[in-house]
């Protein structure tokens, strides 16, 4: 796929990696096939020529010591020359570890292979990257092995960021089923690093069996709300649940704290089919976690191999990771359901304690006093042992990897897999983006010459796409003018007529028309720019259906979302969007449409028309004012749903009140229009594309960045296997304009996204977040987050009850004991002498 010069894609890989594995258990599930068989499926999916390959050095003394005691390198240094007898000694003393000759050499490969991945990314070398190593890293510990790690390689090359590149803000996303307790402790209390773990916990009864490995473990001195555990308290999370959490938690944290890199532990255990995590995400969810990802830091993210122990789910997910990171569109995945109760609850609890921290985790309501839920709970539960107060001095040299009855299962795991396999769709286009506009959209002009919807908006969005060498990166898509048959999906024959009726009239006759319309100018060549205007979007539409390009582009005007069927509106003569959507259901009935609308203005021609249809899914985010801002009225409002069958599939996200920025906009996509996204599950995405919100726009007075509309663009390009058409409708600073659809094109085109500074939501910006949300979650189950959480106050108080409880339980123990002693040695006194 043709992607934008240059994007580099570095890959560490080798074969030497596979030489250790258990001599003595060939049940043990750490196997060399972990890192030769995905990288085989990468070769199938002519992945691996696409990369930049990177050396897969040994790591110096120097390196290892960053994270490591020198006595735990040099006991494992030892080990190549051990007896198996020895080595089998030495394995007991450690959890879940086996030794074996060429364990150093191989934990120094993966080492210094990751760092070697990481430096590569900082010094601009390639934009991302990924590391096909074993053995795993985040279990590993300063000074002791653990669970198949014996270096931990995503710290330590942290620690390299840090050090070596001056880095103040790195984030470690650790999606291995398991807790990477190593991690978290080598970075506890440090606020230059996040580190955000999802994990298998069922209260402490899962691997590692850890207390700290809980959601209250939230990091020390400054380093408080910099450490993140998600701990999931059943089995068969799937997509939804993790996606939940990725929207509700990791995303808005991550927009906030603005990370310069992002390090992914990478563990595939988490993948249907794996026989230690028992979750259900499919491989191609992963490509969609890379996706949104990849918008941060400008790209600049690593993904580290950690766990995953079913080979088949293993190699896939790794091959359909790599894809996501060199630029090719996420596959589809759909149905998603409503997540686990379980999952809400764990998301909540998080969120409780860290939203004194992060001022984006404002959107749940406050308990008040008097009331009572069960978010006041903390941990731990009880009746749970954990290993922090009872580890085993020696385990066991054959641990049971996974639980006997897997094997039972494992037949019919393999054939959901193949099953999601066949059905997964990596198409990609020849062309990433398509682009059109037509000469023909300039000659419609403003008699009077005060209209802010003048000619050049046009001219200078093309002049600045082509100045910057966007343009010539696209496939030109022929231009052409809309049949009124095409423009009768939307209007009535009635109107049309009226507006041909225009074309060659004079000024003066052409007023008469004019002036039945709101907010709308007239000439004689409208009829001609404005069918112009419809079939260059419907020949975007087409480019996409076809499969010519994964993405288009329509650069055109009128604008068109406030036309209704029957009159013009607001600069608005046809309704471009509303008929493109109408024609993609004609052309394919079965396909689900997604339109989102971030013009400044509502699209109320756009909302009348789809409004009691289900297939379509009208989202719209527009400056409101309590109905006092164009086009008035209450139609805007978030309390305007759809109608009958369309209940739910109308979507108002209005802003009443003050001025609004990238921190409100990046916050709905997060908490509203993605969730919805996701759900709905479209199989194509239009955007109405007015750039009206932008700073200096002298219609809006908003501050919405150039770079925020990249990241819209970049989270709606995950949806719809990358099908999204763009098409152009207002934006009133002609440059700001021109700056916003080049960086959106851009974007598309598989460019980094641009980074936009720290950004949070304004008070009243969450007031309408909060309305919106209260409206839609009957009809939407995956914005079902909005409870009542207990202040920190509140939190401090059941603490302190339940430190008393527990000191007083001591106390009573205490008491047993004592009474119990002085009733033994009453009783020896008691004993008749022999």
């Amino acid at each position: 796929m043709a992607f934008s010069e240059g994007v580099r894609t570095g890959l560490v890989y080798d074969e030497r990696l596979s030489r250790h594995f258990n001599s003595w258990n060939p049940k043990f599930v750490e196997v060399p096939e972990r890192v030769t068989d995905p990288f085989a499926v990468c070769e199938k999916y002519l992945l691996v020529d696409r990369c930049k390959r990177i050396e897969c050095r040994p790591a110096s003394d120097a390196e290892m010591v960053l994270k490591h005691s020198s006595e735990m390198i040099e006991k494992l240094k030892s080990t190549h020359d051990m007896t198996e007898d020895d080595l089998k000694e030495m394995s007991t003393k450690y959890d879940y570890i086996y030794f074996h000759p060429c364990i150093f050499e191989n934990a120094q490969l993966a080492l210094g292979g990751t760092i070697e991945l990481v430096t590569s990314v900082l010094r601009d070398e390639v934009r991302n990257g990924m590391a096909i190593i074993r053995p795993p890293g985040h279990h590993a510990q300063h000074n002791t092995y653990c669970g198949y790690c014996y270096f931990n390689n995503v710290a330590t090359a942290a620690q390299v960021a840090l050090d070596d590149f001056g880095l103040q803000r790195i984030l470690i996303v650790d999606w291995d089923v398991h807790h990477g307790q190593g991690t978290q402790y080598m970075f506890y209390d440090d606020p230059r690093v996040i580190y955000f773990s999802i994990h298998t916990y069922d209260y402490g009864r899962e691997w590692p069996f850890l207390r700290e490995s809980d959601y209250d473990y939230i990091g020390t001195g400054p380093g408080r709300g910099y450490n993140i555990n998600v701990p999931l308290n059943k089995t068969a999370c799937g997509n939804e649940e993790y996606m939940a959490i990725f929207q509700q938690i990791l995303l808005p944290i991550a927009y906030e704290f603005s990370p310069e890199l992002i390090l992914v532990s990478a563990g595939y255990d988490s993948a249907i089919g794996c026989p230690e995590g028992l979750m259900e995400v499919t491989p191609a969810m992963y490509a969609h976690f890379i996706s949104l990802l990849s918008s941060l830091a400008t790209g600049k993210i690593c993904l580290i191999q950690e766990g995953g122990y079913c080979l088949k789910s293993l190699s896939e997910s790794i091959a359909l990771s790599l894809r996501a990171l060199l630029g090719d569109p996420a596959p589809m995945v759909q149905d998603f359901k409503a997540s686990d109760d379980s999952v809400v609850e764990s998301i909540l609890n998080v969120i409780k304690l860290l939203r004194p921290y992060w001022k984006c985790l404002q959107f749940q309501d406050t308990l008040k006093d008097s009331e009572q839920n069960g978010y006041l709970d903390l941990p731990p539960k009880e009746g749970v042992e954990f290993y922090t107060d009872c580890m085993p001095e020696s385990f066991d040299l054959y641990q049971p990897c996974y639980e006997e009855d897997y094997e039972d299962q494992r037949h019919e795991l393999y054939e959901k897999i193949d099953a999601l396999i066949r059905n997964t769709n990596l198409h990609c286009a020849p062309n990433s983006v398509g682009i059109v506009t037509d000469s023909n959209m300039l000659l419609h002009r403003d008699p009077s010459g005060l209209c802010e919807e003048t000619d050049r908006r046009l001219s200078v969005c093309c002049d600045t796409l082509r100045s910057k060498g966007f343009w010539k990166r696209c496939q030109t898509i022929p231009e052409r003018q809309a049949t009124t048959e095409e423009l009768s999906v939307a209007h009535t024959p009635d109107y049309i007529k009226l507006i041909r009726k225009t074309s060659g009239l004079s000024e003066e006759s052409i007023e008469k028309y004019q002036s039945t319309f709101q907010s709308v100018y007239l000439c004689k060549d409208t009829y001609l720019a404005a069918t112009s205007a419809v079939g260059c979007l419907l020949s975007a539409v087409d480019n996409v259906l076809i499969g010519k390009s994964q993405a288009s582009v329509a650069v055109i005007r009128p604008p068109g979302h406030h036309a209704e069927p029957n009159a013009a509106c607001g600069f608005c003569i046809f309704n471009n969007v509303a008929i493109a959507a109408k024609y993609i259901r004609q052309q394919t009935p079965t396909k689900r449409v997604l339109i989102v609308d971030w013009d400044l203005h509502h699209g109320n021609g756009t909302q009348l028309m789809f409004y009691d249809d289900p297939s379509v899914l009208f989202i719209s985010i527009h400056r409101h004012d309590c109905g006092k801002y164009f086009p008035c009225g209450c139609y805007g409002s978030s309390s305007h749903v759809g109608r009958g069958q369309g209940r739910g599939y109308n979507v108002n996200i209005p802003w009443n009140n003050g001025t609004r920025g990238d921190g409100d906009y990046i916050a709905a996509f997060n908490q509203i229009v993605m969730p919805i996204a996701y759900q709905f599950g479209p199989d194509i995405v239009l955007v109405s594309a007015g750039f009206d919100a932008c700073v200096g726009d002298m219609l809006g007075h908003y501050e919405v960045t150039p770079a925020c509309y990249a990241h819209l663009t970049a989270m709606l390009k995950t949806l719809a296997n990358g099908n999204l058409i763009m098409a152009l409708e207002g934006g009133y600073n002609i440059e700001c304009t021109a700056n916003a659809m080049s960086i959106c094109v851009s974007v598309l085109l598989g460019d980094a996204v641009p980074s936009v500074a720290s950004v949070v939501p304004c008070n009243q910006g969450v007031a309408d977040i909060m309305k919106v949300l209260d409206v839609q979650k009957k009809y939407w189950s995956a914005l079902k987050y909005r409870e009542a959480l207990p202040t920190t106050k509140q939190l401090e108080s059941v603490l302190a009850a339940k430190e008393a409880k527990k000191l007083e339980q001591t106390r009573t123990n205490e008491e047993c004991v004592n009474a119990k002693s002085d009733k033994e040695r009453e009783t020896v006194e008691h004993i008749p002498h022999c």
